[in-house]
């Protein structure tokens, strides 16, 4: 079955510009994050914290995030989506300059705080960025958000492969940190003007609202039930690598800390060909088939790194657990936005997959610290097999059965 979204008007300048914008805001946030992942066993062994104690201070990016997601659907309605990206992408970018100063003071308050503000950073901008991806896809009739996903995956491509180099040549981490900052202020700068201050703005007098209820009485849909779901399953699967892979390929393979950067890299490079490649396998099955296979690949990637002892293997298997997780966020995003009320359905479904964020670090790290890394996945592995039977939710939606 074929996406309401399959025909192909194009871009005009106008809408070419927006997506320029909010891909290049997506490609920053990707470059920064995977340039804080690469450098985990630096900054671990500057803040001189175990297992445990790195996990709680990674809980710093999952309340942020929260924080940032359960927020930002109001602050959408009531400002618009310029405004929330730009004050997101500010407040992200400040989190990585702050990290990269906290971290060589052995400041673990300190590398809290960076990564709470770079999550919150997310967690803000990432409603107002699927709002106006979705808007996108109902102005051209093309698909957009796996490509806007994609440019995030490209992005940590980019950061793991200058983090691997910066790595290598023992660059400090403030200035490897300091200057990703930087860059990314001006590319935010450039690309936040394009964006139209309108887009997910409530109408005033218009029915429903940013507030509790409206969000809440959304968790009575079954579809929205299972599309939580899956998306709370997938996002564990690509924060969990996002977070770990380097210090299990470190800690659970016995590799040095480059060549865990470079199997994050390859994890990196997997999600953005799986986003890249997105569109045509969407267009040619439909979005329930492409995310079944998408969990059924990713846990059989997940299952190779957890039990097998080949360094080698392992670092193969990322390729599959990358491939497998790249379409599960921006799918079922895009599968929410099917919907009387987008900016509301986005931002529910979006709070289970930073569900995932919240609890996933300290609950691997706790996990990780008494059995190891490698077993503390096990976790991830059953809730990522378990979302392949769900996928049935992200069909086009049947108006009829919209209240059930």
């Amino acid at each position: 079955m074929t996406s309401p979204v399959s025909a192909r008007p194009g871009f005009s300048p106008a809408l070419a510009r927006r997506r320029a914008a909010i891909f290049t805001v997506m490609l920053v946030v990707g470059t920064g994050t995977a340039s804080w992942v690469v450098r985990t066993p630096a900054v671990r062994d500057l803040l001189q914290a175990s297992t445990a104690e790195m996990g709680l201070v990674l809980f710093g990016i999952s309340v942020g995030s929260m924080t940032g997601v359960l927020s930002s659907a109001g602050v959408v309605r009531r400002h618009g989506a310029r405004r929330t990206i730009g004050a997101g992408g500010a407040t992200f970018v400040l989190g990585v300059a702050l990290i990269g100063a906290a971290a060589p003071m052995s400041s673990s308050a300190g590398a809290f705080a960076g990564l709470a503000l770079v999550g919150f950073g997310i967690g803000l901008s990432e409603i107002a960025i699927n709002v106006e991806g979705a808007a996108l896809e109902a102005a051209s009739g093309r698909r957009v958000l796996p490509v806007l996903h994609g440019c995030f995956s490209l992005g940590t491509v980019v950061g793991a492969v200058v983090g691997v180099g910066l790595t290598a040549l023992d660059t400090p981490v403030p200035w490897h940190l300091g200057g990703v900052a930087v860059v990314g202020a001006v590319a935010v700068a450039w690309a936040v003007p394009a964006i139209p201050s309108d887009t997910g703005r409530a109408v005033p007098g218009a029915g429903g609202g940013p507030g509790w209820r409206t969000q809440l009485g959304l968790w009575r849909q079954r579809r929205i039930v299972a599309l939580g779901v899956i998306v709370l399953a997938l996002a564990l699967a690509e924060g969990s690598a996002n977070d770990w892979l380097p210090l299990i390929m470190v800690d659970g393979h016995g590799v040095s800390a480059t060549l865990g950067s470079v199997v994050f890299t390859g994890f990196a490079a997997a999600m953005t060909v799986g986003r890249f490649a997105g569109e045509p396998l969407l267009a040619r099955f439909g979005n329930a088939a492409v995310l079944r296979a998408s969990a059924l690949v990713s846990a059989v990637g997940i299952a190779v790194v957890v039990f097998s002892d080949s360094a080698l293997l392992a670092g193969c298997a990322v390729v599959l657990w990358g491939l497998g997780a790249a379409l599960g966020f921006p799918v079922t995003l895009s599968a929410a936005a099917d919907s009387d009320d987008p900016t509301s359905s986005v931002a529910t479904v979006a709070v289970a997959g930073y569900l995932a964020f919240l609890v996933g670090p300290p609950l691997l790290g706790f996990l990780g610290e008494h059995l190891g890394l490698r077993a503390a996945m096990v976790v991830v592995l059953v809730v990522v097999a378990a979302a392949s039977l769900l996928t049935s939710a992200a069909r086009p939606r049947d108006p009829a059965a919209a209240d059930r």
